[in-house]
């Protein structure tokens, strides 16, 4: 054996991709055990359609499926029929350009296409009630038990073992590590590294936020279907379709999931798979009929409700616990990202990190309430509201706050009865008035939705009254043995992981609250509550304004002058109060999230950059300003240069001080000079913009080349 002892739980497709990766790097001590037979085991790899649609919103979920597709092609495990996604509405045609513009930026080729070309596709729909369509030829299926049992044959053949049957009834662990596994039978396996892919069983492990959900799928009896048709996608009415032969396989997404208890599951070899609702099928049966006629001459073969994990977010989870060190979870994967998924957890497991970003499927990425099952099970339906709200909600209701949502918090967007459909070029005129009065006096913004933590005991760190940055994180020392932190969830987990000994980490969140209090005279309004000239303050101090007990961070993160200030949430009423009293002959406003964004992008501070980004020395994160003053792209667009993909839109808003649209993008360092014209691709048009010299704005001097969390 080679490497570490490794015991895999599930067989399913996400287990036997591990157990391949990991032998391909070496470690061939792995073990790996399902309660259910081999390789059909009864979880969700068994049920699973097996669609593959590469094209995500997010990159990182593109490039697990790219690579999955890559490797199971190699494999014999992918069939490439390509995919469609249809539109019947005006706006779905919107976002199918969004979408196509997505690949562009992401590498998947893909084209939309008119609706004559979708009927010659897909000659079965209805020509008339499609408007247009996404067609991505790469895309297509992979038939999950064949791809679980060949990798599982390419991990034997180097040393993996493969135990169904196999029950595990606990994970072992001593002195805060993992030290194996023990099965239903009562047989013990020693292992250094214990992996749960579990998939839906995953939820009555502790802390890990995923719930088991009922889909309905059908399968038609012969409707003319054939093998070479794409997959189908039908998103105004939540439907999925592929063929089976002569047949139709169809999936439905539409209306709430059902939650279902894990001891409601059949104990049968097919627990995930529970009784056919119709009556939950029926409006969804209906539209399938409408969009493709020749059903409605078939009758349903086959029918069933699969069960399989989700998450509130939608994404996977996948990260080592924080205790038992050494228990790792890799859940809520989809077949389409399997095979990426798994190199990309090896990676993490054998060399300490991931080779690609990873962040938005950490394990540790929620909130404590965001993990809870309620919260889980409320978000299936709608989004969950009002889980935290600062102590200054009741004040900014007052105020006529409009609020978002971050990170379970409420959080105001801007201030007004301002409706968001409006002037689409410059954003919502409530928040250009905000975003102004910030640059002409002062505004107070509240920061409470990020994740403060703070460190006691002998820590390294900035020197007594400093401020840095690190990552994501500002990093404050206000006391010489109290450090305040301020970043995100994921950051508390990796402070927590490498604290030192004698040293304490703790969320101290939901006890405390902050205000960003910035503008030309914001130093002079919180002078005039301490009576300290704002010139001879350090960086990070304690002290009061007024009544109330505060920490008070410089942190010029909009490019005016201006402090973070924190408390305990006792006091935060007060704190708001305390300012708003005295803010009045200075001119103080309450300003929004939407008008921070687009203050923050004009002084140079950007989001934290996926690490590879960083790393490249052949790419700059460059500032785009877009010509005429017209629509503010949303991210993730391809930019252009000659007419070929050059890089994509990390981040953008509206830039009301310089009377523009602002992108950051990464281009070739070679495009990157101020004064270099590109285009950006957005809604099927491409935006002229141009290399710019930043910061564009920076009243502080010390804003430039910084991060926000």
């Amino acid at each position: 054996m080679t490497g570490p002892a490794v015991v895999i739980i599930g067989a399913g497709i996400v287990g036997c991709a591990l157990a391949d990766e990991l032998t391909g790097r070496g470690w061939t001590g792995v073990t790996v055990l399902d309660q259910g037979p081999l390789f059909v085991t009864g979880g969700s790899s068994s049920h699973t359609p097996g669609l593959v649609f590469r094209t995500d919103p997010s990159r990182t979920m593109t490039r697990l499926a790219r690579y999955t597709v890559e490797k199971y092609a190699r494999l014999g495990c992918f069939e490439a029929v390509g995919s469609l996604e249809v539109a019947t509405t005006p706006e779905r045609l919107t976002e199918l350009h969004r979408r196509f513009g997505l690949g562009q930026s992401w590498g998947v080729g893909s084209a939309v296409v008119e609706p004559d070309a979708c009927a010659a596709l897909f000659p079965l729909l209805d020509r008339s009630v499609v408007l247009g369509g996404l067609h991505v030829p790469g895309d297509g299926l992979i038939p999950a038990v064949r791809a679980a049992q060949t990798q599982a044959e390419r991990a034997g053949s180097r040393g993996a073992r493969f135990i169904g049957n196999k029950r595990v009834s606990n994970i072992l662990s001593e002195n805060g590590r993992v030290t194996g596994v023990l099965t239903a039978d009562d047989e013990t396996l020693p292992a250094d590294v214990v992996i749960a892919c579990t998939g839906f069983w995953a939820a009555e492990m502790p802390g890990v936020p995923v719930l088991p959900v009922i889909r309905q799928q059908v399968r038609t009896t012969p409707a003319g279907a054939s093998d070479g048709l794409p997959i189908l996608r039908h998103p105004d009415r939540d439907l999925h379709f592929r063929a089976h032969g002569d047949r139709f396989g169809v999936g439905s997404y539409r209306g709430d999931p059902i939650p279902a208890g894990l001891d409601e599951l059949p104990g049968d070899g097919h627990p995930a798979m529970l009784p056919f609702v119709p009556e939950r099928f029926k409006q969804s049966w209906t539209a399938a009929t409408e969009l493709i006629p020749a059903l409605r001459g078939t009758a349903l073969d086959d029918a069933s409700g699969g069960v399989l994990a989700v998450t509130a977010d939608g994404f996977p989870l996948l990260g080592e616990a924080y205790e038992p060190r050494g228990l790792w979870t890799a859940t809520a994967v989809e077949v389409a990202h399997s095979a990426g998924a798994a190199k990309a957890l090896t990676e993490w497991i054998v060399d300490g990190r991931p080779g690609i970003d990873l962040r938005e499927c950490d394990l540790h990425r929620f909130t404590a309430g965001q993990r809870a099952p309620a919260y889980l099970r409320e978000s299936l339906s709608r989004p969950v509201r009002d889980l935290l709200v600062s102590p200054f909600h009741a004040r900014q209701v007052e105020l006529g706050a409009v609020f978002g949502e971050a990170g379970g918090w409420e959080r105001p967007l801007w201030y007004g009865t301002d409706p968001p459909a409006g002037d689409a070029r410059h954003g919502f005129p409530v928040a250009e008035t905000e975003a102004r009065a910030t640059r002409r006096k002062v505004a107070l913004f509240d920061l409470t939705a990020a994740t403060r933590i703070e460190l006691t005991g002998p820590v390294d760190g900035p020197p007594v009254g400093s401020v840095i940055e690190s990552g994501a994180m500002t990093v404050a020392r206000p006391a010489e043995h109290r450090i305040l932190a301020v970043g995100g969830p994921l950051d508390l987990d990796r402070l927590r992981r490498h604290a030192p000994p004698g040293v304490t980490v703790r969320d101290v969140s939901a006890g405390t609250c902050g205000l960003g209090v910035w503008g030309p005279v914001a130093r002079e309004l919180v002078a005039s509550l301490t009576g300290r000239r704002s010139a001879g303050q350090p960086d990070a101090w304690e002290g009061c304004l007024g009544m109330v007990p505060v920490t008070a961070l410089r942190v010029p993160a909009v490019g005016e002058p201006g402090w973070e200030i924190y408390t305990e949430a006792g006091y935060g009423t007060r704190l708001w109060d305390t300012l708003w009293a005295a803010g009045r002959e200075f001119g103080l406003i309450a300003a929004g999230h939407v008008a921070f964004e687009s203050l923050r992008l004009e002084s140079g501070w950007r989001v934290d950059p996926e690490a590879e980004d960083r790393a490249d020395p052949d790419r700059r994160l460059a500032c785009l300003l877009l010509a005429g003053g017209g629509e503010a792209p949303a991210g993730r667009e391809p930019v252009y240069a000659g007419g070929f993909v050059v890089g994509h839109v990390a981040e953008a808003a509206y830039g009301w001080t310089v009377g523009a649209p602002i992108a950051y993008a990464w281009l070739p360092a070679v495009l990157a000079a101020p004064g270099t014209q590109v285009e950006i691709g957005f809604g099927g048009r491409r935006l002229a913009a141009s290399v710019a010299a930043e910061p564009l704005f920076d009243r502080d001097h010390s804003a430039h080349s910084r991060i926000v969390r």
